[in-house]
């Protein structure tokens, strides 16, 4: 059995019950804000809020953050089949995953992320999904690190040609001529800093403008026949 196509919500092993209660805040952010994007995912996603990025490229676009530090493909499907995305109707979702899977092949980390891809466009027939490619982690070569880029070689080759999908390629240019990876794009070798940030959501940002000026586009054309 495939674990990642299981929905599986985090275990409160520390007591606190943080991470229902996260999820029960997007529940209530749902129902009081209007997104036109939503960012789901793990601490990528998470971290990326706090950086000068977030403010200044998404947050224009009234996007909503819906990242969990450590989260796995299994938790971002469990919350999605249990009304994150409910309640709004945005014209974008930016999907990023998988990189907390560690023992999972990449064959696995596929498929997980391919059945949250379906979960979303059940709900969301129309909506457009966007897939950041996962990143490269550890300050030097390793076999996770392997194992993530072919996760994404799988996710080109799965999500090619399908309508309202694109695979933006945002893992280009942290792995230095020596193999290691520089403190300045990654604080700590996973999460981003702000010259990172910027590195690799740059070309989300550049295709978020373009997929929403093409809705606003066809809302134009509509109201005028």
């Amino acid at each position: 059995m495939n674990i990642c196509k299981v929905p599986i919500p985090v275990e409160d092993s520390d007591g606190d019950n943080r991470w229902l209660s996260i999820h029960n805040r997007f529940l209530s952010e749902t129902r009081e804000k209007d997104a036109d994007v939503i960012f789901i995912g793990d601490s990528i996603i998470q971290a990326l809020q706090h950086t000068d990025v977030w403010n200044e490229m998404f947050v224009p676009m009234h996007c909503l953050n819906f990242g969990i530090h450590r989260d796995r493909v299994e938790n971002v499907l469990w919350r999605v089949q249990n009304g994150e995305l409910e309640h709004v109707n945005p014209k974008v979702i930016v999907l990023h995953v998988g990189t907390n899977n560690y023992n999972n092949t990449p064959e696995e980390i596929k498929d997980g992320i391919i059945e949250i891809i379906h979960i979303i466009r059940d709900k969301h027939p129309d909506v457009y999904i966007v897939i950041p490619s996962l990143l490269p982690r550890g300050q030097h070569p390793n076999a996770l690190r392997d194992k993530l880029q072919q996760v994404n070689e799988l996710l080109k080759d799965s999500l090619e040609n399908l309508p309202k999908i694109e695979l933006v390629v945002i893992d280009k240019g942290f792995v230095q001529p020596d193999g290691t990876i520089s403190h300045h794009d990654m604080h700590d070798y996973l999460l981003l800093t702000n010259a990172g940030s910027k590195k690799a959501f740059e070309p989300v940002h550049e295709l978020l403008l373009q997929l929403l000026n093409e809705g606003e586009s066809e809302k134009e054309l509509t109201i005028s026949e």
